[in-house]
């Protein structure tokens, strides 16, 4: 693990500079499209690992060389299901703009099918597909189109979130389960509701602790989010409803985050164990087109600070896309 200025970063040429206190920092002196060596390689991941999200700007990739350069850092996920705005031939990737299909899958247009997804201001904080066993290690977004204004993505860093909590509380959140649920607080439309039906029948839920240690830094993580999060095992609803309302507050107080301004060829690679994002909600009524692609790398099963890894409950195998 390297600071700011590390030796990694000296000795591959690269500028690692933060941009905010606790957690994100934007890479400069490196084209992504290269052919990079090892010791790029090794700066960039050490500074993810660091700064938790990582920000390029000016990158010319496409969908072959964004493949390319995620390959570098782990295995791709090839995706089975995805809308019809993803690039054919390229499993592994992933565009954004199929979020707006969903609604109208299930009889909605797309503002009530969010609405009804994030009914509260904490629900859109979330970590990539937190409801498998196995959620992505980390996940490379680039930017191919973005709005002259809004459109921002934000981070907050858990282990620094952790960090932040009493001690006493760290002694108790320690040895907790939580289980991860798809749908967690949707509000059903009056009546029948396809979305609902469509929950049921494809049920993604898992048992993971509280406090999750990352395999790689050994840091304690506050496994915490607002989209996935059900229910504080062996605790009632009220205790659990509680203890989690002030975790995820905690785990999205300002300081714990950033907040990232897009630009045309701008990308962001970030540690999925260690942040949970907010995708922003400020620019669907500006009527500005804003296409974004994705890659995940394959990412294992969670370890609690007892040793314990997390348990699949329905709907998710680890290694199974």
């Amino acid at each position: 693990m390297t600071t700011d200025k590390g030796t990694a970063e000296q000795d591959a040429g690269i500028e690692v500079n933060p941009v905010a206190g606790h957690i994100g920092a934007e890479i400069t002196g490196v084209d992504l499209t290269d052919d990079l060596d090892a010791p790029v390689v090794a700066a960039i991941r050490a500074a993810v690992l660091r700064w938790k999200v990582v920000f390029f700007r000016g990158q010319q990739l496409d969908h072959t060389g964004h493949v390319a350069f995620a390959r570098k850092f782990g295995q791709p996920i090839s995706l089975r299901k995805r809308g019809g705005a993803s690039p054919a031939g390229f499993p592994e990737v992933e565009t954004t703009a199929d979020r707006l299909e969903l609604g109208g899958k299930f009889g909605m247009e797309h503002e009530e099918w969010l609405q009804r997804r994030r009914h509260t201001l904490l629900r859109g904080w979330h970590c990539d597909h937190g409801a498998r066993i196995d959620p992505p290690a980390a996940t490379i977004l680039r930017a191919e189109t973005v709005p002259p204004y809004g459109g921002d993505t934000q981070w907050s860093n858990l282990a620094a979130a952790y960090a932040g909590l009493s001690g006493p509380v760290r002694e108790f959140i320690d040895g907790l389960r939580v289980e991860h649920r798809l749908g967690v607080g949707y509000q059903p439309r009056p009546g029948d509701d396809a979305y609902v039906r469509h929950l049921l029948d494809h049920q993604v839920a898992s048992l993971h602790p509280l406090v999750r240690v990352h395999p790689e830094t050994g840091e304690r993580i506050l496994y915490v989010n607002g989209y996935y999060v059900e229910q504080i095992a062996d605790l009632s609803r009220a205790e659990s409803r509680a203890i989690l309302d002030m975790l995820l507050e905690q785990a999205v107080r300002p300081e714990y985050t950033v907040r990232f301004r897009w630009e045309p060829g701008s990308v962001a690679f970030w540690d999925n164990r260690a942040t949970i994002h907010l995708a922003p909600s400020d620019n669907a009524h500006l009527g500005f087109p804003r296409t974004m692609h994705r890659v995940m790398l394959a990412g294992d099963v969670p370890v609690g600070v007892d040793g314990k890894p997390s348990e699949a409950i329905t709907g998710t195998e680890a290694g199974q896309w």
